[in-house]
């Protein structure tokens, strides 16, 4: 719909223009696009059938909402998205502070327009992007930001008594009349401000100072929040929370294919034209598993939550690593390797809030202690434990059992050592565990599957992280020892690595005596 030319209150009196709140507005467009089936809420992936099924019914019902949940939950996401069901353009007279209904004036300012020109009011179209207002809530906010207060200044400029309507400087939510105000955090709001919007949610009017003002303001109003009981940081008053009319409960992604749409759809993957970077498709789920381990996990503060930002700057961070291996060595084609899985450790320690905090190391550990879990998780969908019931048939005994690990382990045991480091090219990372004996044979029957989902290409991206993957498993079962020197990283014998360091140690005493 292109901008209407009408611009004057005569001509939009002539139009037969009919005005309607702002709730009502929002009421006849979602019943529209409804009807005709439109995605109501683009980009927003999880809550089809919890939190928008809610969300709709709020709007019909012509409610005040607000959506409480932990962060990294899309709340502000769906609260912007709410201004597309407001209509594309309304008139308003022009010059109002508070975008004034020509056809039902409520400021003095639009009122002496009117009564003054007439017809011949001019009027300006806005458009809906304009008609969405949005506060972050924090201890600072005054009275005066949300709702307004006298202005001396324009009182001395313009000659005015300090009772005149006219020296009101408006605040946020009434230069939103006619729109949509969200208040984002609203726990953090301190409690007499929060006081402050109780007219505004029943008898939706403003008061300001020793004004005798009351603007019936028309306006949706909706807010944001942590749960109270999640955060130490404040509460809603019990008489602002009685006026909301919607609660809605958002919460994080509850299966694992709709977590990678969602990472998949926000992280930066596509970089530069120059390199081309290769995804195995595990590393998705992998980094998923991660995010799904720390909402379990016993060290890390549930209450506060685990951010679906997580996921999305993990996938970035490790992009980034195999990025900058291959302009290092000025490779036109890298895949993910095993070692950028811990790459991703920056962007987990600044979103997980441990229990009990202590030194920024043991953020560290924590982060790759989840990493070590998801992948477990990985490998034991496709792969059974070392020496667990799944690797042995029940008709065969202890002594006819064969051990699926043999080869590597002993490939290990005689003194093997595998090393990577950071930047090492492609074709010696493939060379280097190419040298294992028993890894590549353990993965056939897997790539023979695999050979159904990718193309012939890349089968043997996919072969090479999954080796990668199998050597972190087994040192996460502390079958291999591992050594993480910086950039260097080395697979070795547990046994031998554990004998190694009691023999530096026994050295070092030596030299000491």
């Amino acid at each position: 719909m292109s901008q209407p030319s009408i611009q004057t209150l005569g001509e939009l009196k002539a139009s037969g223009w009919i005005s309607r709140s702002v709730k009502d507005e929002m009421r006849q467009n979602i019943m529209a696009a409804l009807s005709k089936d439109e995605p109501l809420f683009p980009g927003v992936l999880g809550y089809e059938k919890s939190v928008l099924p809610q969300l709709v019914n709020a709007i019909l019902a012509r409610h005040d909402l607000i959506l409480l949940g932990l962060r990294g939950q899309a709340k502000t996401r769906i609260l912007r998205s709410l201004s597309r069901f407001l209509d594309e353009y309304i008139p308003v007279v022009e010059g109002s502070e508070i975008h004034d209904d020509p056809l039902n004036p409520i400021s003095q300012y639009a009122k002496d327009q009117i009564e003054e020109l007439g017809d011949n009011t001019p009027i300006q179209w806005l458009h809906r992007s304009m008609r969405y207002g949005e506060k972050l809530a924090t201890p600072d906010t005054t009275v005066s930001d949300l709702i307004g207060d006298i202005d001396p200044i324009k009182a001395a400029a313009q000659k005015l008594s300090l009772n005149d309507e006219k020296v009101i400087h408006y605040g946020l939510l009434p230069r939103s009349n006619r729109g949509l105000f969200v208040i984002n955090e609203l726990p953090d709001l301190q409690p007499r401000i929060q006081v402050a919007l109780l007219n505004i949610m029943q008898e939706r009017d403003i008061q300001i100072r020793g004004f005798t003002l009351r603007l019936p303001l028309d306006i949706v109003i909706a807010f944001s929040a942590n749960p109270e009981d999640y955060t130490n940081r404040g509460n809603i008053i019990t008489p602002l929370k009685d006026r909301i009319d919607a609660q809605i409960i958002t919460h994080y992604p509850k299966e694992l294919q709709i977590a990678k749409q969602i990472t998949a759809q926000e992280a930066w993957v596509s970089r530069s034209e120059e390199v081309s970077i290769y995804i195995p498709q595990f590393y998705r789920d992998l980094v998923e598993w991660v995010a799904f381990e720390a909402r379990e996990s016993e060290y890390i503060d549930q209450k506060s939550g685990v951010s679906a930002r997580m996921t999305i700057t993990a996938m970035e961070q490790l992009i980034s690593a195999a990025e900058q291996r291959a302009f290092r060595n000025e490779e036109k084609h890298v895949s993910l390797r095993i070692s950028d899985l811990y790459q991703m450790v920056p962007a987990l320690t600044g979103k997980l809030e441990l229990v009990y905090e202590g030194e920024q190391e043991g953020a560290i550990q924590v982060a790759k202690h989840l990493i070590g879990k998801a992948v477990l998780r990985i490998f034991t969908e496709h792969y059974p434990a070392p020496n667990s019931k799944r690797s042995r048939s029940n008709k065969e005994s202890v002594s006819a059992y064969k051990d699926p690990y043999g080869e590597i382990r002993n490939w290990f045991a005689e003194g093997g050592m595998a090393e990577f480091t950071d930047d090492m090219t492609e074709r010696q990372y493939r060379a280097n565990l190419s040298e294992i004996d028993g890894l590549s044979e353990l993965l056939e029957p897997m790539m023979k599957e695999y050979r159904s989902k990718v193309g012939k290409d890349e089968i043997e991206k996919e072969k090479f992280a999954w080796m990668g993957l199998v050597l972190e498993a087994l040192h996460q079962y502390s079958i291999l020892g591992k050594e993480d020197l910086d950039d260097h990283t080395t697979y070795s014998d547990m046994v031998g690595s554990v004998l190694g360091r009691l023999g530096s140690i026994d050295d070092e005493d030596d030299e000491i005596d």
